[in-house]
C-alpha cells in the first residue's frame, strides 16, 4: 500500500493553539530519554526514564544533549517543555510530525525542524521521520518519531574527546544537522542504483512490471523533494541571519552543510528528470511495440484482400461461367493468389513496410 503524502489531522481540526495532540504514526514502544552531559574533560551516558529530571540540565554549566525517542506520548513533551519552559506552539509542532523542515527563534532558544530519511532495503523505499531540535545556551534538545537514528557518528566523536566536546551547544546542533543531511547521499547513491538497474531493464525489455516501478521512484523522488527542498531556507536563515544562539564559527560550519543541501536538491531533480524521461521510453516503447504489431496485421490483412476477392468471385454458383468447365481451372486460380499474394509481398519489401 502507498504511503500517505499528507497526514490525517482530524484530531486538531477546531482545536485552541498550543493543543498537545499527537499527529503521525504511534509507536507501541513507550519514550526512550537519553542524556550525553559533556565538557572538555568528563562525559556521561545515562537513560532517564522520569522526564522531571531532566529539568537540572537546563542550566547546567556543561553541555546537554538530551534525546528523545517517541513523541507520541504525549504528557512526555509536555513535561519537558515545562521544564525547559517551551511554548506550548512548540510543542504542539513536536508532536505533529507532517511539519515542513523550518527554524524559529524565540527568546532563548532556537526550534529547528528537520526531516530524517532512513531507506528500506527490502521494498525500496524511504522512511521519512521528523526530527525536531531545541537549540538553548546549555543543552540541545532532539526530539524522534522512533528508535533509531543517524547520530551513531556524533555520539561516537563525543566519546572520542574530538573538537566537538571543546565547542558549545550550537556546534552539536550543527553536527546532528551534517549527520542527517550527509546520510541523505547515503540515500540517493542507493535509489541511483537502483534508477540505472530500471533503466537497463527498461532498455532490454520493459513490462507493466516496470512501469509501477517507474511510478514507485517517481512518488520516492516526490517525497524526497518535500522532505529536502525547504530545508534549504532553513539553513540559509542560520547562516545569514544573525542569532545568539550560533556562533559565527558555527555559522561557517552550517554554510557547508547548506552546499550539501543544495547538492542533494540537485541530485533529487536529477533522478526526477530521468525517471519523467523513462516514463516516456516506456511510453513510446509500449506504442512501437503496438504499431509493429499494428503492422503485420495490416499487411497480413491487405494480403488477404485480393485473394478473398479471388476466392469469393469463384465462389458464385452462376451456371455460365466457362473456366468452372477447365481441366486446368483450379491449379491456374491457386497460382494467380499465389502470384497476387507474392506481388504484394514484393511490393512491401521495396517500400521498407517489411
Amino acid at each position: 500500500m502507498a504511503r500517505k503524502i499528507i497526514k490525517k489531522r482530524g484530531k486538531k481540526v477546531g482545536a485552541a493553539p498550543g493543543t498537545l495532540v499527537h499527529i503521525g504514526e504511534k509507536s507501541s514502544m513507550g519514550a526512550n530519554i537519553r542524556v550525553i552531559d559533556y565538557d572538555q574533560e568528563h562525559l556521561t551516558d545515562t537513560r532517564i526514564h522520569a522526564p522531571d529530571m531532566c529539568g537540572s540540565y537546563r542550566d547546567s554549566h556543561s553541555v546537554s544533549w538530551i534525546n528523545i525517542d517517541g513523541v507520541h506520548q504525549t504528557e512526555v513533551i509536555e513535561n519537558l517543555g515545562k521544564s525547559f519552559g517551551l511554548h506550548p506552539l512548540v510543542m504542539e509542532d513536536i508532536l505533529n510530525t507532517d511539519q515542513r523542515p523550518k527554524v524559529e527563534s524565540y527568546e532563548d532558544y532556537l526550534y529547528i525542524v528537520i526531516k530524517m530519511l532512513l531507506y528500506d532495503e527490502v521494498r525500496h523505499e524511504t522512511r521519512t521521520e521528523q526530527v525536531s531540535l531545541i537549540l538553548g545556551r546549555h543543552f540541545v534538545l532532539s526530539f524522534q518519531e522512533f528508535s533509531g537514528d543517524v547520530f551513531e557518528g556524533v555520539r561516537e566523536r563525543l566519546r572520542s574527546g574530538r573538537r566537538i566536546r571543546f565547542m558549545g551547544t550550537d556546534y552539536l546542533a550543527y553536527a546532528l544537522l551534517d549527520a542527517i543531511v550527509d546520510h541523505y547521499f547515503i540515500l540517493l547513491e542507493k535509489f541511483g542504483d537502483q534508477v540505472e538497474i530500471l533503466e537497463e531493464e527498461l532498455i532490454a525489455d520493459p513490462t507493466p512490471a516496470t512501469l509501477a516501478k517507474i511510478h514507485h521512484f517517481k512518488r520516492e523522488m516526490l517525497l524526497l523533494r518535500k522532505a529536502v527542498w525547504p530545508l534549504r531556507e532553513v539553513l540559509s536563515s542560520l547562516t545569514r541571519e544573525e542569532n545568539p544562539q550560533i556562533s559565527a564559527e558555527t555559522r561557517l560550519f552550517l554554510r557547508d552543510v547548506y552546499d550539501h543541501t543544495i547538492h542533494v536538491i540537485d541530485t533529487v531533480e536529477t533522478l526526477r528528470d530521468l525517471l519523467a524521461g523513462m516514463l516516456d521510453i516506456y511510453l513510446s516503447s509500449i506504442s512501437n511495440r503496438m504499431n509493429e504489431i499494428m503492422k503485420v496485421l495490416t499487411i497480413m490483412a491487405t494480403i488477404f484482400i485480393p485473394l478473398t476477392f479471388i476466392a469469393g468471385v469463384y465462389g458464385m454458383n452462376f451456371e455460365h461461367m466457362p473456366e468452372l468447365a477447365w481441366p486446368w481451372a483450379y491449379p491456374a486460380v491457386l497460382l494467380l493468389m499465389l502470384g497476387v499474394a507474392g506481388g504484394l509481398l514484393v511490393f512491401f519489401r521495396r517500400k521498407n513496410w517489411l
